[in-house]
């Protein structure tokens, strides 16, 4: 199988001044794309922004995409500019599995707690009810439904807004001096003001600020059309990348109309000039995007071969494609923002294609990983603790981590406390 690339190859290594002032350009998706350009229009005289959309996206699907995929039907062309997003409780459903729940009866005691779920993600079930129903203690019911804190959508679960707040809490990491007082505040929500005077105050309400209410609030939403910015193809031997530009407005500079100027005052001819120079780093700042996203496209294919081909995603960091592009890792994290790519397994976020990580360095799973060795080969006379764990954690990947972060993962990989394990090993 041969990577075969587009004509479309011609990007600057660095990110220039004309992108720099213009990021929003680059964050922006296909369907925003024509609004921050029109923005510009509003005080520019000399710049027209004509649109890239036609008024029936059935004729636009037509047409965009028929040199890049042979289709049966216009059905199909438009079926596969939606992406299917699962509802709320196949998302949930699918995450009822080991190691959160490794037991027959961990899983039958969450589905019923799924049933009781509302559209806004809140648990609306009665506990001591559901745990006399299903012949469990009130205490090992409430339980499994902690457990849920770890799920997607972060918060899910939860009985109220305080618990769905200290869910997500328990979902970051954060110093325990800020982990402290959010709970305060979370606690004591009518009176908030009251801890104003503590040192961490604005940084825990900037983080208060960011959780989600209610917590499936996504699910919520109505699901909306998505156009993707790259196409990979395969076919005939060959996997083909193109970017979708046939959406992306078109940029004109009207020098006709300030040459009627030319024997005007300073003033205006300076205000003529800066305006030329405004909407010309405009047009080189979208046939920018459109090399960074194309190239980005490449990057992808290379990383993640093997998925195109029917393969899993592979662990693929943000810092290793910005190094390879010669970009900032927050360039890169921009341009992947809220764009998408569709090839023959059907359409796929950008972000989807890295994993998610600890610092710039670090993907969790490595974390967990090492989690998992260290406990296989510790002392069963004297099993580690938590913060003996943090210590080796971070000596080897040379981090800082909480050690609320190690607690959080342990329980994910359903592995006891060191008072637990002890017992266990006892018996075992």
């Amino acid at each position: 199988m041969k990577l075969r690339q587009s004509n479309y190859t011609t990007v600057k290594g660095k990110l220039s001044t004309t992108l720099k002032s213009w990021l929003p350009i680059l964050q922006s998706n296909v369907n925003e794309l024509e609004d921050e350009f029109k923005k510009f229009q509003e005080t520019n005289p000399f710049l027209e922004v004509k649109s890239g959309f036609e008024k029936n996206l059935s004729s636009a699907v037509a047409t965009s995409r028929k040199e890049y995929y042979q289709r049966e039907s216009t059905f199909d062309k438009i079926e596969t500019f939606s992406t299917y997003k699962k509802s709320l409780y196949e998302m949930l459903q699918e995450q009822i599995a080991y190691p959160l729940f490794p037991t027959e009866k961990s899983q039958n005691i969450a589905m019923e707690i799924i049933e009781y779920i509302s559209d806004e993600g809140y648990f609306e079930g009665n506990s001591q009810e559901l745990s006399d129903k299903l012949n469990v203690s009130f205490e090992e019911f409430e339980k499994i439904r902690g457990r849920f804190a770890y799920l997607e959508p972060v918060g899910i679960g939860a009985k109220d807004v305080r618990e769905t707040f200290i869910f997500q809490l328990d979902n970051i990491d954060v110093e325990d001096d800020i982990y402290n007082l959010i709970t305060k505040m979370v606690e004591d929500f009518e009176s908030m003001h009251k801890f104003k005077k503590d040192d961490n105050y604005q940084d825990a309400l900037i983080i208060l600020k960011k959780f989600k209410n209610p917590p499936a609030i996504e699910y919520l939403k109505k699901e909306q059309e998505v156009i993707p910015d790259i196409f990979v193809d395969i076919s005939d031997g060959f996997i083909e990348i193109n970017l979708n530009d046939k959406y992306y407005p078109n940029l004109k500079i009207d020098t006709k109309s300030a040459s009627d100027y030319e024997n005007s005052t300073t003033e205006i001819k300076e205000f003529i000039s800066g305006k030329l120079k405004e909407a010309k780093d405009l047009v080189d700042a979208l046939e920018m995007r459109k090399g960074t996203v194309y190239k980005i496209g490449l990057m992808i294919v290379e990383h993640q071969y093997d998925f195109f081909l029917g393969g899993d995603i592979k662990p693929m960091r943000l810092k290793d494609l910005a190094e390879d592009l010669d970009y900032n890792q927050s360039t890169i994290s921009r341009a992947i923002s809220n764009k998408y790519l569709e090839c023959n397994r059907g359409v796929f976020s950008l972000k989807g294609f890295f994993s998610t990580a600890i610092d710039e360095d670090l993907s969790n799973s490595s974390i967990k990983d090492y989690l998992k060795e260290i406990i296989k080969d510790e002392n069963r006379e004297k099993p580690m603790s938590d913060n003996k764990m943090l210590d080796l954690i971070e000596k080897k990947f040379t981090i800082k981590l909480s050690r609320r972060t190690i607690t959080k993962y342990r329980k994910q990989l359903n592995i006891s406390s060191s008072s637990e394990r002890k017992k266990l090993y006892k018996l075992g």
